[in-house]
């Protein structure tokens, strides 16, 4: 068979869809150029959240060298950060599955485009074509498994994800600033829309069909079918992030590991005690001690004797990786500053170390920045909306800091160790 022989994918005649075209095309990619640069971003700024440079503990990609440049001292002001970036980053990435999954579909024929380069510019934009097409799918793919708790992709989530966003990106960025001068000539000359006659002979990997099919709706039709789809991907997954009634709305975003009841108790977890493979024996206040070390020795308080200590309350949501947030739970107990003067840091006080009951899974220690420890709302919880922890809630007591993510406030804490990390 020959190269322009219609039964091969090589061939301009194999693709018959009407809508394929510069025009659709580009519109697409426009919005992904903005879309994909926020999703970025916002990654970006999600792992700086987990403070990887501050103790080995937090860093999920330690060798990530040059590509931890940019990390930074995790604020905690405002208290809400890290619930918008990533309810942001996760709401985004779900909406925009279909423009992606659209504009794959629009550029299919260059996929099979024969000869695989005519000169240098083609060949590099052939490169980063089939990186940006194996890394969108890849990350996408492992995005979506991991926000609905589907860990069934090889390996951990964090440097898969983190090293396969550095890839992609690198890719998308290649092939935007190979492609964005076409798009933008595409935008601005629509001459396919208004019928007049292309002057050239269609080319391998071309847009437009030779032999097109008869259309069954327009290329404006097509867009507005992607932009419905996402905007019911929107729906259904961003009121976990926003609350409030959107909650309801939030048929597909993640829930949480577990129904967490109702009561005071009642909002939203991921790990359970008995996943954590918490004993109930060890949490009593007959047995549980909480270890403080810090410059002048170890002190050993029980519950009573942190009762006695002045408690404080935090209005605070969760905001975990996957996407969903709580609402502003009210927390009462013990600020981890005031926990740091009794090991000798009356003034400000330094990192801290957290050492949780937990035996599996990941996070089950977690490392806090000085600025996160000084802060008068980040507080060792007892009580949540005027009630004891419950257990799956971290009971007896658990971490609860204004932005940090989920994973870093932790439950059934059983040993704290301050100083430089």
């Amino acid at each position: 068979m020959r190269d322009d022989d219609p039964r091969l994918p090589s061939s301009p005649g194999f693709w018959r869809s009407p809508l394929r075209g510069p025009w659709f095309t580009s519109v697409l990619g426009i919005v992904l150029l903005v879309g994909i640069t926020v999703l970025f971003v916002t990654g970006l700024v999600s792992y700086a959240a987990y403070n990887p440079d501050l103790a080995r503990v937090n860093d999920q990609t330690p060798d990530k060298g040059i590509l931890g440049f940019y990390l930074f001292a995790w604020p905690t002001n405002p208290y809400w950060l890290y619930r918008v970036t990533q309810g942001l980053h996760v709401t985004l990435g779900i909406t925009l599955i279909p423009v992606l999954l659209a504009k794959l579909w629009s550029v299919v024929p260059r996929l099979f485009a024969l000869p695989p380069a005519r000169s240098l510019a083609h060949a590099l934009e052939r490169i980063s074509l089939l990186l940006l097409v194996g890394g969108g799918l890849f990350e996408f793919t492992t995005g979506v498994l991991n926000v609905q708790l589907d860990y069934v992709f090889p390996g951990s989530f964090y440097p898969l994800h983190f090293y396969g966003a550095w890839v992609f990106f690198a890719a998308f960025l290649a092939h935007a600033a190979l492609k964005l001068p076409t798009a933008v000539r595409s935008l601005r000359r629509r001459r396919e829309e208004r019928g007049e006659p292309v002057p050239r002979a269609p080319q391998p990997g071309e847009l437009v069909s030779p032999r097109p099919l008869p259309p069954t709706v327009s290329r404006r039709g097509a867009l507005w079918f992607v932009g419905g789809a996402s905007l019911l991907l929107l729906v259904t997954t961003a009121g976990q992030s926003i609350g409030g009634v959107l909650r309801r709305t939030a048929l597909l975003a993640p829930h949480g590991g577990a129904d967490p009841g109702g009561g005071p108790n009642g909002f939203q977890i991921n790990k359970t005690a008995a996943y954590a493979g918490i004993d109930a024996a060890e949490t009593g206040e007959e047995a549980w001690r909480l270890v403080v070390t810090g410059r002048t020795g170890t002190v050993r308080l029980s519950r009573a004797d942190l009762l006695r200590l002045p408690l404080h309350s935090s209005a605070l949501p969760i905001a975990c990786v996957e996407g969903w947030s709580t609402e502003d739970q009210w927390w009462r107990g013990v600020r981890l500053r005031d926990l740091a003067a009794l090991v000798g840091y009356d003034g400000d006080p330094p990192d801290l170390f957290v050492e949780s009951l937990q035996r599996r899974g990941a996070f089950r220690r977690a490392a806090l920045r000085a600025n996160q420890v000084a802060d008068p709302r980040s507080l060792l919880a007892l009580y949540v909306n005027g009630e004891a922890l419950s257990p799956d809630h971290g009971r007896p007591a658990r971490i609860i800091v204004p932005a940090a993510p989920g994973v870093l406030n932790t439950k059934w804490v059983a040993r704290l160790t301050f100083g430089e990390l």
